[in-house]
């Protein structure tokens, strides 16, 4: 063990262990499983099953062995396809499980010790480096720099930036930029610190949504209650057939053993046994003409009710963009840069600078963008990286100091009002920085300053905030609309399906992606308008609104659950945790197969191969044909036994 030096000693295992025992595990709970004789039961409960079964027995009595055996095997299949998708569903919680409780780096008694996830308890110290998962909900003591991807919750694939313990009045809702807070399962992408863990096992957030998740309450699927009826009706007729025969047979001809007998075939006739096999070979063959279109069905009954989807409800991150930054745009001096011109020397000096500013090696995002834009400029970085000044809190900005032929240079990189404040920039060009920082945020672009100086003689240990640095211009980035998401809006709403977006990102980029995809985006509402809204006011507000930015996981359910007490038919799609729950409780749950978790997965009826939007359209057109081809079926095969 090591001892740690600081302020903080952590907590002694006195008192970690009293407070074990007051709080429990950091764990979910393991979910009660149902043993093969109940789901067995429940099956069995099921009409269809009735019908085949009963029918079974029928045949028995008449002496028909061959077609008694025939019904008897689809029975046991039903049973075995039940439990196989009941055994399925049960690993939602189980994934969520694995994901909240890795092991953990704290401070106990003054020294650093490794324990399991599972013995931490509110109030113990966490010691976190770049590409720990956090084990709990926690608040960031110390640290600068520090960076988390918290897409597990929020979807969103850019890390945030976190600072140490300041004075926060708001709530801790993932995604949040510039606050102390860090969340189970995430992920730090940058840096180091120390955080006080505030929450464990089913009081944090990864706990919430797993506890939403077992209290979802799935509907029956609209085509197992059609049958449901259907089989009801046909029952009630054959047996109301059979008894009239009885009694007319019986009392005309005087044998009642005769009479019985005729009934129960005449009864038998009544009956629609070729339904199971007829919606087994539709279900077979939708399924495989779907995964043609990149969709992979995992609940059958799912590809009817997609047929009849009128909401699709769609994450922005990765379904309707293609989840990869790009450099978008350049500025400086009045001029505006887009890709699709050729850059000016001054914007290649600006992306030259940006190149210098950013990792050699990169991981994040933007700075991949950058490296992806320079190589397609022919730029290349020269000299020699002699040292880095990372993100602090107090300095949202990287700096790198080069060697190059004509001396040390200084490359710097950040936040406009940082780079702005290393620049020495006056009042007024200030105040035009921000008119034009705010303009170009409204059209969803994410913005970075950058600016350069040469450094005198050899000093590389001269402070940043001793720099004057040249304020070069800004550079703008976005994960951009996927190429096919316009069409298949288009045919969307041609087809009568309206499209929604949520997401987890502020109003100004969701606007924007939006206007670019094709959606309506005349009214968003944010996580704190759905908050202050009665169920009443919400579901009177979906009518009208298509765009939700800022939306947390419980939001996410409740707007599901709001679009079907409207009366639609949802498909919901998304990739991460905090979708699982929306997902779950859908009439059609869609999760995406390249980098969805597996919790999304597991909850889900449905399985995008490739991430892409235009997929789901496919599907859909494809759930219509099946939906209609079935429809034909049962109303021929209805007709056939209609005495």
């Amino acid at each position: 063990m090591q001892e740690t030096a600081g302020i903080e000693a952590g907590l002694s295992e006195a008192e970690a262990a009293r407070r074990l025992k007051q709080y429990g595990p950091n764990e979910l709970p393991n979910p009660e499983r149902r043993s093969v004789f109940r789901i067995a039961l429940g099956v069995a409960g099921q009409p269809m099953f009735a019908l085949l079964l009963g029918g079974a027995l029928l045949y028995i009595l008449l002496g028909e062995t061959l077609d008694a055996g025939v019904l008897a095997l689809f029975a046991t299949l039903s049973v075995a396809i039940g439990i196989v998708q009941e055994s399925r569903s049960e690993k939602v919680l189980e994934s969520l499980r694995q994901l909240a409780s890795p092991r953990a780096l704290v401070l106990r008694d003054g020294a650093e010790r490794r324990i399991a996830g599972r013995a931490l308890v509110p109030g113990d110290i966490l010691v976190l480096s770049e590409g720990d998962r956090v084990p709990a909900d926690a608040i960031l003591l110390s640290g600068d720099g520090l960076l988390a991807d918290e897409s597990l919750l929020t979807g969103e694939s850019v890390p945030v930036r976190k600072k140490p313990d300041v004075a926060h009045s708001t709530a801790a809702i993932p995604g949040g930029e510039d606050t102390p807070f860090l969340f189970a399962g995430t992920l730090i992408a940058q840096g180091q610190g120390l955080a006080r863990v505030t929450a464990t096992g089913l009081l944090s957030e990864m706990g919430k949504i797993g506890q939403s998740l077992k209290s979802i309450n799935l509907d029956e699927p609209r085509l197992k209650k059609q049958l449901g009826w259907l089989v009801r009706d046909f029952a009630a007729a054959g047996l109301g057939v059979a008894i009239l025969v009885v009694l007319l047979l019986g009392m005309t001809r005087g044998s009642w053993l005769e009479a019985a007998l005729g009934g129960i075939a005449i009864g038998m006739s009544v009956l629609p046994e070729e339904i199971p096999l007829v919606l087994a070979v539709f279900m077979a063959m939708g399924a495989r003409r779907i995964s043609r279109a990149g969709v992979l069905t995992r609940r059958a009954t799912a590809i009817e009710t997609l047929g009849s989807a009128t909401v699709l409800c769609a994450d922005k991150t990765g379904t309707l963009t293609e989840n990869r930054m790009r450099l978008m745009l350049m500025a400086a001096d009045g001029m505006v840069w887009r890709p699709d011109v050729r850059a000016e020397a001054r914007m290649e000096e600006i992306l030259r600078a940006a190149l210098l500013a950013s990792a050699v090696r990169p991981t994040d995002p933007m700075d991949r963008a950058i490296h992806a834009a320079a190589r397609g400029a022919g730029i290349a970085s020269s000299g020699r990286l002699l040292e880095t000044h990372g993100i602090r809190h107090d300095r949202p900005a990287v700096i790198q100091i080069w060697s190059e032929e004509s001396g040390l240079v200084a490359y710097a990189k950040g936040a406009p009002e940082a780079i702005a404040e290393l620049s020495a920039l006056p009042h007024a060009a200030r105040a035009h920085l921000s008119r034009e920082a705010d303009r170009f945020a409204a059209e969803g672009l994410r913005l970075l300053a950058v600016a350069a100086a040469p450094l005198p003689g050899e000093a590389t240990d001269i402070s940043p905030s001793a720099m004057t640095l040249n304020f070069l211009g800004l550079i703008g980035f976005a994960d951009p609309v996927r190429a096919t998401v316009p069409a298949a809006i288009r045919e969307c709403r041609s087809a009568g399906v309206r499209v929604i977006m949520i997401t987890g990102d502020y109003p100004a980029t969701a606007r924007a992606i939006a206007k670019e995809a094709g959606l309506d985006a005349g009214q968003i509402l944010t996580g704190a308008d759905i908050a202050a809204m009665s169920d009443d006011a919400l579901k009177a507000a979906l009518r009208a609104a298509s765009i939700f930015a800022r939306v947390r996981p419980q939001q996410k359910l409740r707007l599901v659950e709001a679009l079907k007490a409207n009366g639609e038919v949802v498909a919901m799609t998304g990739d991460g945790v905090n979708d699982a729950p929306a997902i779950k409780a859908a009439d059609i749950g869609i999760a995406m197969g390249g980098r969805g978790t597996d919790v999304a997965r597991e909850a889900s009826a449905l399985v995008l191969l490739h991430d892409d939007f235009a997929s789901i359209v496919a599907a859909i057109r494809l759930g219509r044909r099946i939906h209609d081809n079935l429809r034909k079926s049962l109303t021929y095969i209805v007709a056939v036994h209609v005495p």
